[in-house]
């Protein structure tokens, strides 16, 4: 089963590059170890897995060897990575693969928060468990005779307990207001009236964020952390440049279509913030930034239904629109989420399984392309070649020959036995 799930999605790929199309990739490399150590390479905007790899070292010339073989057998090109901050990855982006190398946002924001988050919330479990123990002591003393000093004693001390617990909430919303900007600023439109914005802008704003983050540590008496600091504020030039990446795109979309500049201006300020905004909103758990952004989404929706441009359009025009600004949007990739999730999930599988065979890697990178399927009922593999995919097992099963029948008991040995 497993080398006929090879062989077919190998005849599929061969299948999907007869069209000549240069495909470009947004990727996100990554390793993980399972008996060998794998490199992983995946294409953020479509949810192909391109590369899972074993390797022996997890330096940059093994990295570039496997991926530009890849890349080579599947015709594309990478534009961008993201990944952490790892030298061998630093280095195959910059200068193996030329392309734009990109720090995931969750690890900066993970960088920024882990030690004074952790300090806060410490401080805030402890000032609420103490708080707990001074109601307790004075509902014991509240019921005793001639205990008025004590009560009172009892009393003051909850009140302090209670001021403390009041300090820690306003630290921890104080300092959760210093951090979330920072997820919220690293997008090409402002959430505040969805104008286009450039790198320098982000930039700036993120160093605001990062700066009042800092003047705000030493204030509840949290631990100095400059290193930490340094590393973060050395990361945000890298991360600001991925806005100006994705609007030089723009225009390469629009090329074939030469626009005027009132109809450029739809596009960039009616048309692709609301299929962004449409896009982040589902994907934020938070209740606050999802609430923020579809405030943003309600604006530019109104926007785009009152812009002169929209009524003139038929409905399978505006549906090509909507498609062109969706590819464009899945464009935007700030994180590496999804194949470090997707790694953590496979390193757990030695520890639950004897063993596993060598080209099982192989076959699980198979199930994932063409067999994981979205709420749109596709896969990563046909959004990748952009063609349907037939259904993998269907097609296996139908390749295999009937099973051999059992083998029939003699009937004489049976009777005797």
């Amino acid at each position: 089963m497993e080398a006929a799930l090879l062989e077919t999605t190998v005849a599929w790929e061969q299948e999907g590059q007869t069209s000549g199309e240069v495909r470009e990739i947004m990727g996100a490399v990554d390793e993980t170890c399972l008996e060998q150590m794998l490199l992983v390479c995946l294409d953020l905007p479509t949810g192909s897995l391109l590369l899972a790899a074993v390797a022996e070292e997890r330096t940059s010339p093994p990295w570039k060897a496997l991926v530009e073989e890849r890349l080579t057998a599947l015709g594309a090109h990478v534009r961008s990575v993201v990944s952490d901050r790892a030298k061998a990855l630093l280095h195959l982006a910059e200068t193996g693969l030329e392309c734009l190398s990109m720090p995931a946002c969750f690890h900066v924001i993970h960088d920024l928060v882990q030690s004074s988050a952790l300090t806060i919330g410490q401080r805030w479990r402890h000032a609420q468990q103490e708080l707990t123990k001074a109601q307790e002591a004075l509902a014991r003393r509240q019921g005793r005779r001639h205990g008025e000093q004590d009560t009172a004693e009892a009393q003051a001390l909850v009140a302090a307990r209670q001021a403390e617990l009041t300090r820690g909430d306003e630290a921890h919303h104080s300092y959760r207001g210093h951090v979330e900007p920072l997820s919220l600023t690293l997008h090409p439109f402002r959430l505040s009236d969805s104008t286009p914005q450039t790198a320098a802008q982000v930039e700036s704003q993120l160093t605001a964020t990062v700066e009042a983050s800092e003047v705000f540590a030493p204030c509840p008496q949290l631990p100095a952390r400059h290193d930490t600091m340094a590393k973060v504020r050395k990361q945000l030039p890298a991360l600001a440049a991925l806005v100006d990446f994705w609007w030089d795109g723009v225009p390469q979309d629009l090329a074939p279509c030469r626009l005027s500049p009132r109809w450029q201006q739809w596009g960039h300020e009616c048309r692709l913030p609301r299929v962004y905004w449409a896009t982040q909103g589902p994907r934020t758990r938070c209740r606050r930034r999802k609430a923020t952004i579809q405030e943003a989404l309600d604006t530019v929706c109104a926007a785009f239904a009152q812009h002169p441009i929209t009524p003139r359009l038929a409905p399978q025009v505006l549906a090509a629109w909507q498609a062109g600004a969706t590819d464009r949007v899945k464009a935007f990739q700030r994180a590496s989420s999804a194949v470090e999730g997707r790694n953590g999930i496979l390193s757990q599988l030695p520890h639950n399984q004897r063993g596993l065979p060598t080209r099982r890697a192989k076959v699980w990178t198979v199930l994932h392309n063409c067999d994981c399927r979205a709420a749109d009922g596709t896969t990563p593999a046909s959004r990748f070649f952009r063609q349907a995919v037939p259904d993998l097992f269907e097609t296996v099963v139908s390749q295999v020959e009937d099973l051999p029948r059992p083998r029939q008991r003699n009937q004489i040995m049976a009777r005797s036995s």
